[in-house]
């Protein structure tokens, strides 16, 4: 079994400036590694290798152009008023939502459930655990009106998701190249 997602992969220059961000640690908060940031535009979960090989033949059929992806603000994703998630978010963008649509029809077709949640895009900087409000605060207001330059998206990966005990371990499987 594979556990998979779609994603975009960020180039290291993004990594390393959101990396700075992370200077102001607080308790609470399981920063994720920057070679783990990367944009989710379906997550998948565990299938059979057929299944797989469905997968990727769907999305190596997907065409789409390129675009530009500029990352703005951050913010937390929140299960009854408690932070689980601390985010940078996507300015809104057109092409990213149509390349998300198209991935989704293409796991679909391979035989997946549709995804039920609405699409949210972000690149999660830390998973939280009863942060220290005032210290989450200070971050969000530091950090609040963050903007990145926009960067070329040209591709996109199917990823496999392998946990462990201290982080997860993602592996590039596969690229797609956009028009």
């Amino acid at each position: 079994m594979l556990r998979l997602f779609v994603g975009l992969a960020l180039p290291y220059e993004l990594r390393l400036r959101l990396a700075g961000l992370i200077a102001h640690r607080f308790p609470g908060a399981k920063w994720v590694p920057p070679e783990n940031y990367h944009l989710t535009l379906r997550f998948i979960g565990e299938v059979d290798n057929g299944r797989a090989d469905d997968i990727d033949a769907g999305l190596s059929a997907i065409a789409a152009r390129g675009f530009d992806l500029t990352l703005s603000g951050v913010g937390t994703f929140e299960t009854r008023g408690r932070p689980h998630a601390l985010w940078v978010g996507v300015e809104r963008n057109a092409a990213l939502e149509h390349l998300r649509a198209k991935v989704e029809s293409a796991v679909v077709r391979a035989g997946c459930e549709p995804e039920r949640r609405r699409f949210v895009p972000h690149v999660t900087l830390a998973r939280l655990d009863n942060p220290d409000p005032v210290r989450l605060g200070e971050f969000l207001r530091l950090h609040g009106l963050f903007r990145a330059q926009p960067v070329p998206v040209e591709r996109f990966t199917l990823f496999s998701s392998h946990l462990a005990k201290d982080q997860a371990h993602y592996t590039a499987e596969a690229d797609y190249a956009l028009a």
